[in-house]
């Protein structure tokens, strides 16, 4: 098993109010909450949330911006393929990390724990690729779906 905080470092996201418009998505822990000229990493990322529905997980492969109820991760893509490690974190319930009381919460020392499986990059490349394609096929029922309802 190897823990979270051996495959990435996760860092807090930053204020968005100072900055100017543009074209740069700035993730809240909801999604995209505006466009900005400015970008707090250019790397593939998981975005995790740090309050709030702390199963409400995102990934990026394009620059962003987060704000600062959303930790990102600076991943070592040596040691893990980042979508990889997004679909591992899908699969906890983060929410039972929670350490909130009035509003969910979640720490860096506690994400730092968790433990996950970590195959060759190889295999990781493989089984990412196979949970894109259900991604795929969902997206396109869902869009079909719209489609069908909006008719």
């Amino acid at each position: 098993m190897t823990r979270l905080g051996d495959v990435c470092a996760i860092r807090y996201g930053k204020d968005h109010k100072k900055l100017s418009d543009g074209s740069i998505p700035a993730y809240g822990s909801g999604g995209i909450i505006r466009y900005v000229d400015t970008a707090i990493c250019e790397k593939p990322s998981v975005l995790i949330p740090r309050k709030g529905t702390l199963g409400n997980l995102f990934y990026t492969d394009k620059p962003f911006w987060t704000v600062d109820t959303l930790f990102w991760t600076n991943i070592d893509q040596t040691k893990i393929v980042p979508k990889y490690l997004y679909y591992q974190l899908k699969q906890k319930d983060l929410a039972s990390y929670n350490v909130g009381t009035a509003v969910p919460s979640l720490t860096v020392e506690i994400l730092n724990e968790i433990d996950f499986e970590v195959p060759s990059i190889d295999k990781q490349k493989r089984i990412v690729e196979v949970l894109n394609s259900f991604d795929s096929k969902i997206a396109l029922n869902n869009q079909l779906n719209d489609y069908l309802l909006a008719a």
